[in-house]
């Protein structure tokens, strides 16, 4: 049920600690192991309103096999079955009466529990199953870039008196007193750019990366690029709304899978065309690459130094940190991370949660030998 609601908060949906407390004294009165009550009990305490509705489809379609919206509950309840056990049925079925039938479908812990365990699996060694488990999961990501106060304000009850607003009030009432109108800064979220290294040694993780690539285009303003032994924009192929549509025309679009890597000549054509002019100005950029480098080590680090002082942060997922007795010698990671702000891994599902709140603001700890804080 945690798992649950962690995911949801990944797909964007505000549940809050209160609403998770509702949502599992909920279920503690219901039927726990069964799929129909978790969904009523989930889609009364976690959704904050109507945005929500879409994304807890998504979520607990993901989470738990198929939607609970189609198992409706009769409108006359029945004195409910003895309460079933929170946990994966037995190979064998010893201890069960021979009249006793069994559950209808799987128990809701188990396919929770294998949830959990595919969340911590390393991408890389997933089979075709859990593949297509991690892309539905993948699909009700949501990714939203650090809140930034704009300069645009809006009417508010707390901030600032709006001396407009307070005189035209004034004005209304013939000069009488009124109550001040205040108003506020507006908060949008900063844009996001992702760069997603496509080459040789990205192979096992690029499709799960362009997938997280894909739910995070569709929240708009994040901007996403593949990198390998070419600069390709692909926000535009990643638009489409079914994620095997979008991944086959990234697919037609990008003409380097699999190939070499030149991170430093294409950060330097990234910045010069797209970087400099805007997009990267108080962006959050997210490098998604395991930092092998055929170039020269030197041209990366200049350009990232030159990236870090234009976006708001530098963030660099590698999937290889996750590995037993890792450290970043490879000479174009070395190079790089002086000017990284977080350096995260990005291995297996949890990683990419934990990505998204880092782009969101969350902070792990400073990078040794990183830039300060902008």
């Amino acid at each position: 049920m945690l798992g649950f609601v962690r995911a949801l908060r990944a797909a964007g949906v505000d549940a809050s600690a209160e609403r998770m407390y509702a949502f599992l004294r909920a279920v503690s009165l219901l039927r726990p192991g069964v799929r129909a009550d978790v969904y009523a009990a989930g889609r009364a305490t976690l959704c904050g309103g109507p945005d929500d509705l879409e994304r807890y489809e998504r979520v607990f379609t993901a989470y738990f096999g198929r939607t609970g919206g189609s198992a409706a509950l009769p409108a006359v309840r029945t004195p409910p079955p003895p309460r079933p056990r929170l946990g994966a049925r037995d190979s064998v079925s010893g201890g069960r009466d021979p009249g006793e039938r069994d559950p209808l479908g799987p128990p809701t812990a188990a396919l929770a529990s294998s949830t959990e365990v595919l969340r911590h699996r390393d991408v890389a060694a997933l089979d075709a199953a859990e593949r297509a488990q991690l892309h539905r999961l993948l699909a009700a990501f949501a990714l939203r870039g650090e809140a930034r106060r704009a300069a645009r304000r809006r009417p508010a009850r707390r901030g600032e008196v709006d001396p407009r607003r307070t005189v035209r009030e004034l004005l209304r009432r013939g000069g009488e007193p009124a109550r001040l109108r205040r108003h506020a800064r507006v908060e949008r979220p900063r844009r996001v750019v992702l760069l997603v290294d496509v080459s040789g040694s990205m192979a096992p993780y690029a499709d799960a990366l362009l997938r997280f690539a894909h739910a995070a285009a569709r929240g708009g303003r994040t901007e996403v690029f593949t990198i390998g032994t070419r600069l390709t924009r692909v926000t535009r192929e990643l638009s489409r709304r079914d994620p095997d549509l979008a991944m086959a025309a990234v697919a037609a679009a990008v003409p380097d899978w699999r190939g070499g890597t030149r991170l430093g000549e294409l950060l330097r054509e990234f910045l010069n065309r797209w970087g400099q002019r805007g997009m990267a100005r108080g962006a959050v950029v997210v490098l998604l690459s395991d930092g092998w480098e055929r170039g020269d080590p030197a041209l990366l680090g200049a350009q990232m130094r030159r990236l870090h002082t234009l976006a708001h942060r530098v963030i660099w997922s590698n999937p290889r940190k996750a590995q037993p007795g890792y450290a970043p010698t490879a000479a174009g990671m070395a190079a790089a991370l002086p000017s990284v702000d977080e350096f995260v891994a990005g291995h297996s599902l949890e990683a990419l949660e934990r990505l998204a709140a880092v782009v969101r603001g969350a902070r792990t700890g400073a990078v040794p030998g990183a830039g300060a804080e902008r």
